[in-house]
């Protein structure tokens, strides 16, 4: 039985069947609910991290680029009204839900996270990558499969294929929306 369910979500098109399929097992199983949202500034979604990285290590920094500090935090606190809003749907559902925004990096954080708080399960998306990209972008949701202290449900993204290239751009293009 299920009862404490962490849902790793990030911004992208497939993120909201994760959070489809945390909610429904959460009441389907009267379970908590904790939604987790990590930035990393390393990130290719995210802002230049040549420029942003610097100053989150070292704040002193902050006044030479002060654009890249403005985007950062208004990314953070854009980020934290969308996990509100979605808590707030979850909430709506009769599924008692919390949220959580942190920053680096993503695999030992959902790890890390669901240890602390006692998770039952992790729910997390795949995007489906395969070959080269795997090997050079890496993938959160095989880290946490092979290193979670609890079970992982893995909800599956569209499969990036080869052979059409395209797909990549739609799903670049549904992001800059």
């Amino acid at each position: 039985m299920f009862n404490r369910i962490l849902a790793a979500i990030d911004n992208s098109p497939w993120s909201e069947h994760v959070f489809d399929e945390a909610v429904y097992l959460a009441s389907s199983t009267n379970s908590n609910l904790m939604l987790l949202h990590i930035l990393s500034p390393l990130d290719e979604q995210y802002l230049d991290p040549l420029f942003l990285y610097p100053t989150i290590l070292y704040p002193e920094l902050q006044g030479h680029n002060s654009k890249y500090v403005n985007d950062w935090n208004k990314l953070k606190e854009n980020r934290m009204n969308w996990l509100g809003w979605l808590c707030e749907q979850a909430t709506q559902l009769g599924v008692k839900t919390e949220f959580s925004q942190n920053v680096g990096e993503p695999c030992r954080i959902i790890c890390d996270m669901a240890r602390n708080w006692q998770a039952d399960i992790i729910i997390i998306g795949r995007r489906g990558r395969r070959g080269i990209s795997e090997l050079l972008l890496g993938s959160v949701s095989n880290y946490v499969l092979h290193h979670a202290s609890c079970s992982v449900l893995t909800v599956q993204g569209t499969i990036e294929n080869a052979d059409e290239p395209n797909q990549t751009a739609k799903v670049e293009a549904i992001n800059k929306i």
